[in-house]
């Protein structure tokens, strides 16, 4: 499973990968400490943004792949 953020004025940035079988692997400027994801099972993810401020304003995306 993939986490995007797309804040306005901006391209998708992906923030996390994740899966049932490893850790979660976060890109550069990305961390678990401000982007916590949790995945308990194949069909299910959450993602929760800590202690937001006004640079976290964005549309956020989940995206899931067989592969």
């Amino acid at each position: 499973m993939f986490w995007y953020q797309r804040p306005p004025r901006d391209g998708l940035k992906l923030i996390v990968s994740t899966s049932t079988w490893s850790v979660n692997s976060y890109e550069d400027g990305y961390s678990e400490a401000k982007f916590e994801v949790n995945r308990q099972n194949t069909g299910y993810s959450l993602m929760t943004v800590k202690n937001l401020t006004s640079m976290d304003e964005a549309t956020y995306f989940c995206a899931a792949s067989d592969h």
